[in-house]
């Protein structure tokens, strides 16, 4: 728990989030010292949530700096976790590139399905002519980890109507991930997901977007949700913990139901935004959403 806090200060906007050990590694990196992420990413194992979100934090610090990657590749350029970073820092330079430094980063983690969601990202500039080759992506990061969160991720935002898919295809894909996935998994809160990009799009206005999230069938898929996710043996705050949280306490607030419960959640992140966006489907940008949702959970005065 990140503590209660009162007052409403800019919110922490740090990508890394609640994770201490991300921050401090990617921050020795920065200062030249790359074996602080070697050895992190090492430690994190096969716990494929937290480790997906690791690598995608510290990519954005390589296309921040790329000075400690370079090292890193320079003294071991078969590394597994080297070659996902190439990846995605690729993402934003050259899309046919990143989709071949994915795929080199594919054989070299036989069991990770990481490599295969940078694939499928880089598709995203070019989704109807690529939608094959973002499905057989899909296939085969699920045939890896089939609850991966950022692979369903993914697939959901593919299937929105805002990219190149429809509503019905945008929560066909969110639901049945959901559906499929264990207890306690952010996977299983991909309906709420849902919810927000089908409201971006048809009721961009937030009274009519709270109305929306009043219909009791929408209400009851919330709860539903929310329930599955908290029955969960662990609610860290590492991976997609935070993430998780603002769904929960966003979606609360647009149903205006169980403020109790946004609250613990919202004090459980205390002023740590990151970079969720969703908020910024309804206010100006996500920190003045945030900042209304924990008025209204009255977390801040």
């Amino acid at each position: 728990m990140l503590g209660l806090f009162r007052k409403a200060n800019a919110p922490d906007t740090d990508p890394a989030e609640a994770d201490l050990e991300l921050r401090a590694a990617r921050d020795r990196a920065l200062a030249g010292d790359w074996t602080a992420v070697h050895r992190l990413i090492a430690a994190t194992g096969r716990d494929w949530e937290v480790r997906a979100r690791r690598l995608s934090v510290l990519a954005a610090a390589a296309a921040q700096d790329p000075r400690w990657l370079l090292a890193w590749e320079a003294a071991v350029p078969d590394d597994p976790a080297v070659a996902i970073l190439r990846a995605r820092t690729l993402l934003d330079q050259d899309a046919g590139l990143a989709v071949h430094a994915s795929r080199r980063a594919a054989d070299l983690n036989p069991d990770d399905a990481h490599p295969l969601v940078n694939s499928m990202n880089a598709m995203f500039a070019d989704g109807y002519r690529q939608a094959g080759d973002f499905a057989r992506s899909l296939r085969e990061a699920l045939r890896r980890d089939p609850h991966h969160f950022e692979a369903h991720l993914a697939a959901v935002s593919f299937a929105c109507a805002k990219w190149y898919g429809t509503h019905d295809e945008m929560f066909t894909a969110a639901r049945g991930a959901a559906a499929a996935a264990p207890t306690g998994s952010p996977t299983v809160l991909l309906p709420l997901l849902a919810h927000f990009e089908f409201a971006l799009r048809e009721f961009p206005a937030l009274p009519a977007a709270k109305a929306y999230f009043r219909r009791p069938e929408v209400a009851a898929e919330i709860t539903c949700c929310a329930a599955k996710w908290r029955a969960g043996q662990h609610h860290r705050l590492t991976g997609r913990g935070v993430t998780a949280r603002h769904w929960l306490a966003l979606a609360a607030y647009l149903s205006d139901q169980d403020r109790e419960t946004a609250r613990a959640l919202l004090t459980e992140v205390g002023p740590v935004l990151g970079d969720t966006p969703v908020y910024g489907y309804f206010w100006a940008g996500p920190a003045e959403g945030f900042h209304t949702v924990q008025r209204w959970a009255k977390v801040i005065a």
